[in-house]
């Protein structure tokens, strides 16, 4: 369709029109002349369409009033006057994106659907509530999303409660999130990157209504609204919508919105700062020191683009030099980089995991001294050539997963066009990428470094060191506050209290009505396709080995996914199993050291990993399959290149080598104690299956006992390095043969022949084995653990098999998975209790957990999962409500894919031995599930909720609280 240039269409003027060649896109800017809004579309031939608002949104203090307000806004508005119209949309839509997320200095509202009605649907709803909230006339909002003084009983303690207040609780439970919060106060004191956006649960309680109402009143307003549309749709029509809808309603006003520049330090700066770690853990290296700069300004498309280069070149890649001098000089056990490019003054930095307080000057030193001697000896030009490749590979690919692909371009837009810049500035990347590769032939980055790293004096050192019971200290601090506080309150205000927290719980509880629910727009079942799509998958043979062919557009690259059987390592030995995959790749081989290694890989492949899964193989869960799974990826005409590298690898990698391993298991170990919080959702219900499931034993291997596998591994190194190289040996051996594997191919049907040529010679490199398989013989009892961290919140999980109970699985098991997630344990857990959230899986094998994460309570959660049959029995819905259950279900079994996730997720059907016939069944039990068949499960929920099978992660003081909950009490961290 062809607009013109200053015209005016249905309000908005065109502004500017520009061919997007590199995201294959028509990008037109308008400007609402009435509104002051500003409107971006992206037209191409995408179904998958996207729409979102954004408001400048910098924050004055670390109330979290940004994020609070993000929360809020979607909980009831003027056309629908819902408690969680959020929720409702979620439950009954075809979305493929549904959420809003609070930037630093922005707050995003996006949605995605392939549906137009859907679609459009989504985008009413949303700007309805950014606009119309009920916060103004609903103080409880603020109370329940935000923060307030809980009292239930006169005689009983004040405490706080909220969702946002619970969840930065558990944000900062995590050490790294707790560092990149103080990196950006030490470099931003001034402006708002110095303040936390999501909020500080020491700050949150200061926040107001009135701070919290302004809030809104100031920056939610078109003239500070950045509108977003992409994907294949009536640009006309959208454009009519949103005026006649909404933007008419509004004049142009002048708002300061504008994000303050951070003046140039004269020096660095250096700061210590404390986090919590249990009071009977050890301190000894368990320090984090970062150094952090600022550069330039985010509109620089081209620094933008090197830097995510050099960060990778610098601290990422194995060969990476920076990297490798701050581990050779015994500085820590890990090196992480990390380059933040979303905010108006991007940052660089360098951060040591696992280390001691008083390395601080060592570690400026030999970070000075690497910088200075790849500027005077220059950078290796094949690391430059590979790392360029890695991410122009990653570009042209442009595979973002499960996220929409608007999405993403959605992002990147607004790091430009957020500060006055175009916004298509960041949006194409081949242009800069070419002044890039002068590196290849000049001293390029080598100047980067001196300009923005070795003479930036914009910078900071920040030492993050731990403390035993610090957290219990400030928990005690909160709780001498909260009762100084109530002992300020007479009789009649402290019955008021109890009043308020009663009155909340009451709204909470309380019903939407049917008006206020029939005002969310809704599909039909009859939108929805009865027929499941079929995943394309040819059974082919090569040599002797099964090859599953997928034949799909992929833009000439082909995704080659290995899968071996791991049946023929013993017991025993399973956690190298896990440990093989964490180091392949990152070792040297008989022709490559590692750095070699690294940069052949990231200059011939768009990437290999390493990883372990466990397919049920039917509906039982004792009968498995584990496989090794070896995941490559390259453009047609490099398929030669990939397999060599992957043969290279699997079969000639040199495990005996004390220094490497060291590194590598102390990296590992650092890894997963700097995330073992952030994990404690999969920790907690993996560990609950495992009391009962042979599949979930198997996986828990990964889990926790192989972080305490690898605490072994660090500590008793020197004594049992022989003994590690051998088994490491012995595993490898028995899994990469002939016997054992399976491949699936991804690629277009007229380059499968480049694959066949390529196999060939790989196949010829790979041993034959006699060694049968073994059976596995795990141990399952019931543990109820309760698992303590230093952690502020708690991950609550109970399980059960219900196929071991005499129950069967049916298509009705996944509605009532939308039903308890988005309706039951929203209201209970969420809404009620304060965690962030809850959920509920039911799976194939009879398996099945209901969670709660970063969850400020315990046993009352518990006891919400021992309801969950009452709620059951008496569950009501009419058919429209049925109806919208039905659609969010799925919604969630039909999200989009990429044509490499349809492969895989061809061949997970294909080992599992689940056929078109069963996913067709699936979907028609889903669509036909009426109320009566909810109801029916009371009875599957009741007695697997008696099997009383629990685990919590969460906090050291909360556990043993509650220690007569649990069999076992353990300090999980080593």
């Amino acid at each position: 369709m062809d607009l013109i240039k200053g015209n005016l269409y249905n309000g908005f003027r065109l502004e500017e029109e520009k061919k997007l060649d590199d995201i294959n896109s028509l990008a037109r800017t308008f400007y609402h002349e009435k509104s002051g809004a500003r409107l971006l579309y992206l037209q191409n031939d995408d179904d998958n369409k996207v729409f979102s608002i954004t408001f400048r949104t910098p924050p004055e203090d670390s109330t979290g009033v940004a994020h609070i307000i993000e929360h809020s806004v979607l909980c009831g508005s003027r056309k629908f006057p819902l408690k969680e119209p959020f929720v409702e949309l979620i439950k009954g839509s075809l979305n493929t994106y549904l959420n809003a997320m609070t930037f630093p200095d922005k707050t995003m509202y996006p949605v995605a659907s392939r549906n137009a009605k859907d679609f459009r649907n989504l985008m009413d709803v949303y700007m309805d509530a950014v606009f119309y909230p009920n916060i103004y006339k609903t103080p409880e909002t603020l109370m329940q999303e935000g923060w307030h003084y809980e009292l239930e009983d006169k005689d009983g303690e004040v405490t706080y409660k909220g969702v946002v207040y619970n969840e930065m609780k558990g944000v900062f439970s995590s050490p790294d999130a707790i560092l990149e919060k103080k990196n950006f106060e030490s470099l931003f004191p001034d402006t708002a990157y110095g303040v936390e956006s999501g909020g500080d649960p020491e700050f949150i309680p200061e926040l107001t209504q009135e701070k919290f109402i302004d809030f809104h009143k100031k920056y939610y307003h078109p003239s500070n609204g950045y509108i977003f549309l992409y994907g294949d749709m009536d640009i006309l029509d959208n454009l009519k919508f949103i005026d006649e809808a909404y933007l008419q309603n509004f004049e142009k006003i002048q708002i300061n919105s504008e994000i303050a520049m951070q003046s140039a330090f004269p020096q660095r700066v250096e700061k210590t700062f404390e986090y919590s770690i249990a009071p009977s853990e050890t301190t000894e290296d368990k320090t984090f020191i970062s150094r952090n700069f600022v550069l330039g300004k985010a509109t620089n498309s081209e620094i933008s683009l090197a830097f995510q280069v050099l960060e990778y070149l610098l601290l990422e890649t194995p060969a990476a030099p920076l990297r490798n001098a701050l581990i050779e000089a015994g500085l820590g056990k890990d090196v992480v980089g990390n380059f933040v490019k979303s905010i108006l003054q991007p940052t660089f930095g360098i951060v040591v995991t696992g280390t001691n307080e008083q390395e601080k000057e060592k570690f400026i030193k030999v970070v000075d001294d690497e910088l200075k001697r790849l500027v005077t000896e220059g950078i290796d030009k094949k690391l430059i050539e590979a790392c360029i490749n890695i991410f122009e590979f990653t570009l042209r690919e442009a595979n973002y997963g499960s996220r929409p692909k608007g999405l993403v371009y959605n992002i990147k837009c607004m790091d430009s066009w957020l500060y006055d810049a175009s916004p298509f500035l960041l949006l194409g990347y081949k242009q800069d990428l070419e002044k890039i590769k002068s590196a290849l032939k000049t001293n390029y980055f080598e100047q980067m470094i001196e300009k923005y790293l070795m003479n930036n004096t914009h910078q900071s050192v920040v030492v993050l060191k731990p403390k035993p019971g610090l957290s219990e200290e400030k928990d005690e601090e909160v709780r001498k506050q909260l009762a100084a506080y109530k002992a300020s309150l007479s009789a009649e205000e402290i019955d008021k209290l109890v009043e308020q927290t009663l009155r909340l719980k009451e709204l909470q509880q309380a019903p939407d009505s049917p008006e206020a629910l029939a005002t969310i727009p809704l599909l039909t079942l009859q939108d929805i396709e009865k027929k499941a799509e079929k995943l394309v998958l040819i059974e082919k043979e090569e040599l002797g080995v099964p090859i599953l062919l997928h034949p799909l557009q992929t833009n000439g690259i082909a995704y080659v996914n290995m899968y071996f059987d791991t049946r023929r390592v013993p017991q025993e030995c399973l956690p190298y199993v896990y440990f093989l995959a964490e180091v392949l790749a990152k070792i040297s081989t008989e022709k490559y050291d590692y750095t070699e290694l690294s940069n052949e890989i990231d200059s011939n492949t768009g990437g290999i990993v390493f990883d372990v899964a466990v397919y049920t193989e039917d509906a039982n869960d004792s009968k498995y399959v584990p496989k090794f799974l070896v995941k490559g990826k390259s453009l047609v005409e490099k398929l030669p290149q990939l397999v060599n590298l992957i043969e290279q690898i699997i079969a000639h990698s040199r495990f005996e080598n004390d220094k490497r391993m060291k590194e590598l298991i102390q990296e590992i170990k650092s890894n997963w104690d700097m995330n073992l919080f952030r994990r404690g959702q999969q920790l907690a219900t993996n560990r609950v299956l495992s009391y009962f499931s042979p599949i979930a034993k198997y996986n828990e291997v990964g889990m926790l006992t192989f972080y305490e596998f690898m605490a072994s591994l660090e500590k008793e190194f020197t004594d049992r390095s022989e003994e590690i190289y051998g088994n490491l040996m012995k595993v490898a051996n028995l899994i990469f043969n002939k016997e054992s594997l399976l491949v699936s191919v991804t690629v277009e049907e007229e380059n499968y022949p480049n694959f066949q040529d390529a196999f060939k010679s790989f196949y010829s490199c790979l041993p034959s084995t006699t060694e049968k398989p073994v059976q596995y013989s795990f141990e399952t009892k019931q543990q109820n653990e309760g698992l303590m961290t230093s952690g502020k919140v708690q991950y609550v999980v109970k399980g059960a098999n219900f196929r071991k109970l005499g129950y069967s699985y049916h298509g009705s098991l996944k509605v009532l998975e939308t039903i308890l997630r988005y309706d039951y344990l929203w209201t209970r857990v969420r809404v009620q209790g304060g965690a962030y959230g809850g959920f509920a899986r039911f799976e194939r094998n009879g398996n099945m957990v209901l969670g709660s994460y970063r969850d400020p309570n315990l046993k009352e959660t518990l006891a919400v999962y021992n309801e969950t049959a009452t709620y059951l029995k008496s569950f009501s819905a009419d058919q429209r409500e049925m109806t919208k259950y039905v659609i969010g279900t799925m919604s969630q079994l039909d999200t989009p894919l990429t044509s490499s996730q349809r492969g895989e997720r061809a061949t997970n059907h294909y080992i599992r031995k689940i056929s078109q016939d069963m996913i067709q069944k699936e979907r028609d039990e889903i669509l036909s599930t009426k109320q009566e068949d909810i109801c029916k499960l009371a009875a599957l929920m009741d007695d697997a909720m008696k099997e009383n099978h629990l685990c919590v992660l969460g906090n050291e003081q909360k556990i043993k609280e509650n220690s007569n909950t649990f069999q076992h009490i353990t300090n999980i961290l080593k």
